[in-house]
């Protein structure tokens, strides 16, 4: 269907807007990653989905179509955990190479995915380049026990397209939700996501049950998928959809602070992370927690 009939339906405004069904939503969105329309019928897409809101059902669409365009990894020999970072540091270092590097060290292979959304944070690419972690420049899988680093353009050049409108607009679009649902494995895998804010909880949750995900789901820090090294956030499996309660946020007050790098240089926080591998810095309680539960979540595949 053109394009220009889905965006009469989702941009009456938000209380006007019509839901399209799953399989709307995918060839609208395929439409959009295939560079088939043009960037004004773009724009309106991201502003009437931004005002809208995207349905589980809608969001499972873009999925599909996202599936269908994606260069997959192809399946290693044990299940693959997909890491996606998207948000990067504001305020606290991005430790999502931590966690990355803590998994790999259990024996796991590690991809994680992503790009720089913005200008003013700090991402998990300059942190791994801190760390002799250079970006794929083809696809493979990596091996047991390896950590690998995949940009968004090399997965789907059309994600990294939609990713990139927020520069323009200045809004964030369903791409941005999209990729830390999307698994970009074809083979046996888990991914490691988080959210933002308590509504996208609910709605990633039911996400990832229409898709038969195998998922860890957490509030993350500052968007990233790591737990927050100062407390325990609420974290969530789920095996072929079916959700599986793992750990309640963490109540009360705070007994002691880590001891974390100050700011978000990558240099220093590539310091610290190198300081927690080789132990002569405790690895966060709460990091610890999300590496075991990850580990468990694996056991049921």
């Amino acid at each position: 269907m053109p394009i220009a009939k889905y965006i009469k339906e989702i941009g009456r405004g938000k209380d006007g807007a019509r839901a399209l069904t799953r399989d709307q939503a995918a060839d609208l969105f395929g439409q959009v990653l295939d560079g088939t329309v043009g960037d004004l019928e773009i724009g309106a897409f991201c502003l009437a989905m931004r005002i809208k809101g995207e349905t589980p059902e809608e969001m499972a669409g873009f999925l599909d179509a996202a599936s269908l365009r994606l260069h997959k990894l192809p399946a290693s020999s044990r299940p693959l955990l997909v890491i996606p970072s998207y948000n990067g540091a504001r305020k606290l270092p991005v430790l999502t190479p931590l966690l990355a590097l803590l998994l790999a060290r259990e024996g796991l292979p590690v991809l994680i995915h992503g790009t720089a959304t913005e200008s003013t944070r700090v991402f998990t690419s300059s942190v791994l380049a801190a760390l002799g972690i250079a970006p794929m420049e083809v696809l493979l899988s990596p091996e047991a026990g390896a950590v690998a680093f995949a940009p968004t353009a090399l997965l789907c050049p059309g994600l990294q397209r939609l990713l990139d409108v927020r520069r323009v607009v200045g809004l964030r679009n369903p791409a941005h939700s999209l990729v830390k649902l999307m698994n970009p494995c074809a083979g046996q895998s888990l991914v490691v996501s988080s959210y933002t804010h308590p509504e996208y909880a609910l709605s990633m949750a039911a996400t990832f049950e229409l898709m038969g995900s195998n998922a860890l789901l957490l509030r993350g820090t500052e968007g990233e998928p790591v737990a927050d090294p100062r407390r325990t956030p609420r974290m969530q499996g789920f095996i072929g959809g079916r959700s599986v309660f793992l750990e309640e946020a963490q109540a009360g007050s705070l007994a002691s602070l880590p001891d974390l790098p100050c700011g978000t240089d990558p240099v220093p926080t590539a310091h610290y992370i190198r300081q927690v591998l080789a132990g002569t810095s405790p690895t966060p309680v709460p990091i610890a927690r999300q590496v075991a539960l990850v580990l468990q979540l694996v056991t049921q595949l």
